[in-house]
């Protein structure tokens, strides 16, 4: 399974796992977290490896159409850039401003959490 493709999907659940089925949770958490095979998966259910693979493709697909429709994970990311930007910014251009950098680092703790 590539790398970034487990990734993605990781991130994607995190947002938008409570708009799926339990069954789609249970498949995608033990596919993408727990690195588990279909074959796996399907004895686990006692479900065919086919149905584990199209329940897998279908909630996949229902996570990118979530995040095309609510840009959560974009938004997500595009958040964090820009706090790592500015921290860069601040960085090189205000480090003799203590009351700066603490704010700074209150932001990046912020926003790390979440």
């Amino acid at each position: 399974m590539e790398l970034a493709k487990t990734n993605r999907m990781n991130s994607l659940f995190d947002f938008y796992h409570g708009l799926l089925t339990a069954k789609q949770q249970e498949y995608l958490e033990l596919y993408y977290g727990d690195d588990y095979s279909l074959g796996e998966i399907a004895e686990e259910f006692g479900v065919s490896r086919q149905a584990v693979y199209d329940n897998i493709r279908r909630s996949a697909a229902a996570l990118e159409e979530y995040e095309r429709q609510l840009h959560m994970l974009a938004d997500f990311e595009a958040q964090n850039a820009a706090v790592d930007a500015l921290g860069a910014y601040v960085r090189s251009h205000y480090a003799d401003d203590q009351e700066l950098q603490q704010l700074l680092a209150r932001v990046e703790n912020r926003v790390a959490e979440e």
